[in-house]
């Protein structure tokens, strides 16, 4: 049938399969903060080729990239400035650079789940999509010593039965979805899960302003400067709300020399503003969980 077609009960039970709850943001952070910062880093690498099937060896030098330099580049920084972020790591990823998940653990930083090599929840049987979320956190845990509590979808690809797999996984919190600026519970078919959302939204990702595939028509370009002031103008707005600041970011592509003074400058800034909880994904979603 077409959608204009479907019974009421069917077009209900496909919205409600995952809603949001109840907001968990609460009425100030950790130690009194005004504004929680939470920055990721999604370190896709050389399976943004690879989960298409692709066999570019330029793309798959993009990626390469991210661990060579990106990667370096993103944690020397956060060690400057004392800044702990979370890194969502395709599987594959993890074990083509392990010596890169056990430098981010070492230096305090969260490892969350990002699939097994960057698939689309969407495109994969439920069986498969299942197998593949836990080999990722097996493989994860055996890279690193630390089991993930956290998962951020591929391309934040959300299928039906994702979210009953992330309760199997006994997950904390997911980072995929966008129905709030701030944390809140998320709903299954009206239900509470007990799993904390932290929400993304294209807006704060570099992806989307400086992407291109020079074999189509996908040629964004936002000069650095503006993007900066998109991101500034995201934490100030969080800051006055008392809310969550939430930046996805990718070693491939916030990282090139003109592009890096983006993130410094922004963390400079977000610094002199009093009263800023800087946090990884778990430690935010730990304390929204039980403060809300």
């Amino acid at each position: 049938m077409e959608p204009w077609q479907w019974p009421d009960d069917v077009w209900q039970g496909k919205v409600n399969k995952v809603r949001a709850g109840r907001s968990l943001k609460p009425q100030s952070w950790k130690n009194g903060a005004r504004c929680a910062v939470a920055l990721s880093f999604d370190s896709d690498h050389e399976t943004n080729e690879l989960r298409d099937g692709g066999e570019s060896i330029g793309r798959m030098s993009t990626g390469e990239y991210g661990n060579r330099v990106g990667i370096p580049r993103i944690l020397n920084l956060l060690s400057r400035t004392g800044v702990p972020a979370t890194f969502f790591v395709p599987a594959v990823s993890a074990l083509l650079h392990p010596d890169e998940q056990r430098r981010v653990v070492q230096e305090g930083h969260e490892i969350g789940l990002h699939g097994w090599i960057h698939e689309l929840n969407t495109k994969v049987p439920p069986e498969a999509e299942r197998d593949l979320h836990f080999r990722a956190a097996d493989t994860l845990e055996k890279v690193t010593g630390v089991r993930p509590v956290g998962m951020r979808t591929p391309s934040w690809d959300f299928s039906q039965v994702t979210l009953k797999i992330e309760r199997e996984l006994g997950l904390l919190y997911d980072s995929s979805l966008m129905a709030d600026d701030d944390p809140y519970e998320i709903l299954e078919d009206g239900e509470p899960t007990g799993i904390v959302e932290l929400p993304v939204e294209w807006i704060r990702d570099d992806a989307v302003y400086f992407n291109m595939n020079r074999h189509s028509a996908l040629r964004p370009y936002t000069p650095p400067t503006a993007v900066l002031d998109i991101f500034r103008r995201e934490f100030d707005r969080a800051y006055e709300d008392g809310g969550l600041f939430l930046l996805t970011m990718h070693p491939h592509v916030i990282t090139y020399r003109s592009r890096i003074f983006i993130l410094e400058e922004l963390i400079a800034h977000m610094k002199s503003r009093a009263d800023v909880w800087f946090a990884t994904h778990a430690d935010v979603a730990r304390f929204a969980k039980e403060n809300a």
